[in-house]
């Protein structure tokens, strides 16, 4: 009886596994499969967990990598718009967005769909760099370049042609990896980016030259006016001396003497005014003024 209970039980068992294995399936986190029925996709599921399904020959499914995929395109060159050679090498990330379409465009083939984002991306390439000038690429001014407008074009034309085929794949990135300039070209790009930066030299000297004439210019004018100044100045200063020093002039025009005497009264007066002591010589002018004063003025 216990045997015929353990057979039971293991072959319940083995039932629900084959059960397991011919209706249910398993979907990781980093995967993406599409469900087909006699052939035609009729499922897309991205998320992760079990699933129910007809067993094969109704219904098959399919399993796809839903990470990222990156690759490089060849190195190749271009042609710019103003008919430079230029070897550009690009870079890609892409996963697949949508298994139910992708699976029967590329038959679930990783490689064929990636050859097939090679060539829209080489025709991207060259309808882009076409639509630039080499100085977008190549400047000595890295405000003119363009590198970001360029990889937006090209992955935008990617994107487009892939919603247009409707391949069920997304472009996560892409940018520029490499840019060279063939040796036939490499020689007139130097000597365009010579005579850019002779150009800049050449301006800020002008520049330079401009501001140095504004500054002596301003210069003179301020001296110019400082000196006109002083000059008005003066001559106003003598006038009015003059016109003050007339009515006395008058007076030592007629009194000679009272001008001398006043004369040295203000000598004497000066020399007095520092805290020093003088060894006066009567003799000479204006301290012979002491020997000239009255005797009562003496005396007292």
């Amino acid at each position: 009886m216990k045997r015929n209970l353990l057979t039971i039980i293991i072959g319940s068992a083995l039932i629900l596994v084959f059960f397991l294995l011919l209706f249910v399936f398993q979907v990781r986190q980093s995967e993406v499969a599409v469900v087909t029925t006699f052939g035609k996709p009729v499922a897309s599921l991205d998320q992760p967990g079990p699933y129910f399904k007809w067993p094969w020959p109704i219904q098959k499914v399919y399993k796809f990598d839903q990470r990222i995929q990156n690759f490089e395109d060849r190195f190749s060159q271009t042609l710019t718009r103003d008919n430079n050679n230029l070897i550009v090498t690009v870079y890609v990330g892409w996963r697949i967005k949508d298994a139910a379409a992708f699976y029967p465009k590329f038959l679930g083939s990783v490689p064929a769909a990636q050859s097939a984002l090679e060539n829209m991306l080489r025709n991207a390439k060259n309808e882009v760099v076409g639509q630039h000038d080499l100085s977008d690429f190549v400047n000595t001014d890295p405000s003119q370049l363009q590198f970001d407008e360029i990889e937006r074009q090209m992955q935008s034309a990617v994107e487009a042609d892939l919603n247009t085929n409707n391949y069920g794949i997304s472009i996560e990135y892409l940018g520029l990896k490499k840019i060279e300039l063939p040796e036939s070209v490499t020689q007139s790009v130097f000597e365009r980016m010579k005579a850019d930066r002779q150009l800049l030299i050449n301006k800020e000297q002008y520049l330079g030259e401009k501001e140095a004439t504004m500054i002596r210019a301003d210069a003179d004018r301020q001296a110019a006016e400082t000196i006109a100044n002083a000059q008005a100045s003066s001559i106003r200063i003598r006038g009015e001396a003059e016109a003050a020093a007339a009515p006395t002039l008058k007076v030592f025009e007629k009194n000679p003497d009272l001008y001398l005497f006043l004369l040295r009264i203000q000598a004497l007066k000066e020399s007095m005014n520092q805290k020093t002591t003088l060894i006066l010589d009567s003799r000479f002018p204006p301290f012979d003024l002491f020997t000239q004063l009255p005797t009562n003025t003496v005396s007292q």
